[in-house]
C-alpha cells in the first residue's frame, strides 16, 4: 500500500533543499533586549515587543490581580457567559485610546481580521487589498467570498484605476491595507487612500497591528499619525506587539462595531479573551497614556541603528519604522547569515519565500526600546563580521 502522506516527506525535503525550512529556536526566559535561545544568551533581535512590555512588572502584576479576582479562562464566548466587567472596560479604554467612538477586542489580531472583513463583504462585493497585506487580511478577504481585486503596493493612483474599472460591478466595496508593513517596515500612506476610498464610496479599513505603540502621539497609531480621526471606518489592531500581551481588537465606526457584535464570527464562536490577558493590556493602556519615554526611546534607537547599519554598507530597504530589514536576496544565504549571527550571539532571524516574494530574503531586525546603546552597538559589530565574512559588506 503506498504512503498517502509521503508527499509532505518530499515538500518538507523540497524547502530544506531550498533554504526555506523553518528551524524553530525555543526561548528559556522572558521577553527583553536579551534572551535565552536554545540554552544560549543571545541580543534579541526578533521580538516584535517594540516598548519592552512584555514583561514589564506593572503589567504582570495587573493579570496576576486579576487572576485572584476573576480566575483565568472566561468559560464562554462574549454573547453568551464569556463577557466579564473587565471585557467592556478594555473595549472603552481601547476606544478612549484611539479617539474613535467604539471599539470591540477579539482573542488576537488575525481572528479580529478573520472576523471583520467577512462581517463587512460578502459575493455581491468588492475588496480592494494592497498586494503585500498580511496574511490575515488574505484569509479574511478568501472566507468573505467577496471579490478580491488586488492594488500595486501601496499605490494610490493604482488603487483608483482599478476601482474605475470596478465602478457599478459590487453591492459594497471594501478597501483594506496595512498601516505598517510588516516584512518592510513602510507606511501606508492612508491619507491618499483615503481620498480615493472616499470618492467611490468605499468602507476604509487599516490593520495597524505594527503601527499601534509605535506611530501617532504616544503610540495611538497610523489614523492619529496623518489625522484621520473618524475618516477610517474602522482600524483593526493587535494588543501582542507594543502592547507586550495578547488580543486584537477593531475600533471605530459605532455603528459597525455594534455590527461586528452580532456577525463577526471569532466574536460569537470563541471564547474570549483571558482574563490575565484583559488585565494586562488595560495595564499597558496605562503605561502609554501616562508618558511618550518608551516611543521616544524606540525611535531614538531605531534611527541610531539604521543610521549606523547604512554606514556599514547594508541594505534596509524601505524602511521608515522600528522594522529594520536588512535586504540579501536569496533564501540560503539569509538562513546562512542568521546562523552566523547565532553564533556571534544575535538572534535575529530569516525570513524568506513564502513570507516575502522570491529573490527578496532578509534579515529582519526588530528595534525594541527595551534595547540599550551598549546592546545596539553590540549587534552592529556582530552584523558587521558577519556581513564581511559572507561578503555581503566590504
Amino acid at each position: 500500500m503506498s504512503d498517502k502522506l509521503a508527499w509532505l516527506g518530499e515538500e518538507i525535503k523540497g524547502l530544506r533543499d531550498a533554504g526555506l525550512y523553518n528551524h524553530i529556536r525555543t526561548l528559556g526566559s522572558p521577553q527583553g533586549a536579551w534572551l535565552i535561545v536554545d540554552g544560549e544568551r543571545a541580543l534579541n533581535f526578533c521580538s516584535n515587543n517594540y516598548l519592552g512590555l512584555a514583561n514589564h512588572p506593572r503589567i504582570a502584576q495587573a493579570a496576576k490581580e486579576a487572576i485572584e479576582k476573576y480566575g483565568v479562562g472566561p468559560g464562554a464566548v462574549r454573547t453568551i457567559a464569556g463577557t466579564m466587567n473587565l471585557h467592556v472596560e478594555l473595549d472603552r479604554r481601547l476606544a478612549e485610546f484611539k479617539g474613535v467612538e467604539s471599539a470591540i477586542s477579539f482573542q488576537s489580531g488575525f481572528t479580529a481580521n478573520l472576523g471583520v472583513i467577512p462581517a463587512l463583504v460578502g459575493r455581491e462585493d468588492v475588496i480592494f487589498s494592497d498586494e503585500l497585506n498580511h496574511a490575515s487580511i488574505i484569509d479574511g478577504a478568501r472566507l468573505s467570498r467577496a471579490e478580491i481585486v488586488r492594488y500595486a503596493h501601496c499605490d494610490p493612483a493604482d488603487l483608483k484605476r482599478v476601482m474605475e474599472e470596478q465602478r457599478g460591478n459590487y453591492r459594497h466595496a471594501l478597501v483594506v491595507s496595512d498601516g505598517v508593513f510588516s516584512m518592510d517596515g513602510d507606511v501606508a500612506p492612508l491619507d491618499e487612500i483615503y481620498a480615493v476610498s472616499k470618492d467611490f464610496e468605499a468602507i476604509l479599513m487599516v490593520d495597524d497591528a505594527h503601527g499601534e505603540g509605535v506611530l501617532g502621539r504616544g503610540g495611538r497609531g497610523i489614523v492619529d499619525h496623518f489625522g484621520l480621526h473618524g475618516k477610517v471606518d474602522v482600524e483593526v489592531g493587535t494588543l501582542s506587539k507594543a502592547f507586550g500581551v495578547m488580543g486584537g481588537v477593531a475600533a471605530g465606526n459605532p455603528l459597525v462595531v455594534e455590527w461586528l457584535h452580532q456577525r463577526a464570527r471569532p466574536f460569537l464562536f470563541s471564547s474570549a479573551m483571558t482574563v490575565p490577558d484583559v488585565a494586562a493590556c488595560m495595564a499597558a493602556i496605562d503605561l502609554l497614556e501616562e508618558s511618550t519615554e518608551l516611543v521616544d526611546k524606540l525611535w531614538a534607537n531605531t534611527d541610531f541603528f539604521k543610521t549606523e547599519m547604512k554606514k556599514l554598507g547594508f541594505d534596509t530597504g524601505e524602511s521608515v519604522t522600528p522594522i529594520t530589514p536588512i535586504m540579501l536576496g536569496e533564501a540560503a544565504l539569509a538562513q546562512e547569515f542568521s546562523c552566523k549571527l547565532f553564533e556571534a550571539g544575535v538572534f535575529a532571524m530569516s525570513i524568506g519565500y513564502p513570507t516575502v516574494p522570491r529573490g527578496k530574503a532578509r534579515i529582519r531586525v526588530m528595534i525594541s526600546a527595551a534595547h540599550s546603546t551598549d546592546d545596539l552597538e553590540q549587534g552592529l559589530a556582530a552584523f558587521a563580521e558577519v556581513g564581511k565574512k559572507l561578503g555581503v559588506i566590504e
